[in-house]
């Protein structure tokens, strides 16, 4: 079985949602003593974002492709079929201005590639990907319930989760620590409702 470990947190040792990831890597490696597990993080070491270089492909053949196209277009196939490979993805999504970080959304343009995990057909959009599990490791500032105030500016969760979903997986947990930011003892709340959460994953 393979796992691949998303962090996208900028925070490095004082990242709540590093610390929430890892957590849920360590209780899989205890269900799964056999796990082979990959790890990318985005923040120290970046997925390049999709740019018009990349776009250009389809529109050049290939054997007009430029050293720093191929380059990125072989960079972009790692990247996607490392995502196929994984039986389980746990990605550690921190909320930055109530959505993912830019490191992250690179990573998602990445792997949301036609004919590879999503197709239009004549029945519409067929996401490719669904034979896997998500676990989404989440840390909030704030509180953003579905029923709460702030509700409406939650586009992080809610983003990752649609975005998986067009690719097809369904199976997508989420271990939140909320609340992080609003005092020393609220953040330790937060935490510790999370391992909570891990502690109690099936």
């Amino acid at each position: 079985m393979n796992l691949l470990h998303i962090d996208s947190s900028i925070l490095g040792d004082h990242s709540v949602s590093r610390k929430v990831s890892s957590a849920v890597v360590e209780k899989l490696r205890h269900q799964h003593p056999h796990l082979e597990v990959i790890y990318r993080d985005v923040a120290a070491d970046p997925v390049p974002a999709v740019s018009g270089l990349t776009l250009s492909a389809a529109f050049v053949p290939a054997d007009q492709h430029s050293p720093a196209l191929q380059q990125d277009l072989a960079q972009g196939t790692a990247i996607v079929d490392e995502f196929l490979a994984a039986d389980i993805v746990v990605i550690g999504a921190p909320m930055y201005n109530f959505t993912i970080p830019v490191q992250l959304k690179a990573w998602v343009d990445r792997i949301a590639v036609a004919g590879k995990t999503f197709r239009y057909s004549a029945a519409g959009v067929e996401g490719l990907a669904g034979n896997k599990r998500v676990i989404l490791a989440s840390a909030q500032g704030g509180h953003y319930d579905a029923d709460g105030p702030l509700a409406a500016l939650e586009h992080q969760e809610s983003y990752l989760r649609s975005v998986l979903g067009f690719l097809g997986i369904s199976h997508i947990d989420v271990v939140r620590a909320a609340g992080v930011n609003l005092g020393p003892e609220q953040k330790q709340q937060g935490v510790d409702a999370a391992l909570a959460q891990v502690a109690a994953l099936a």
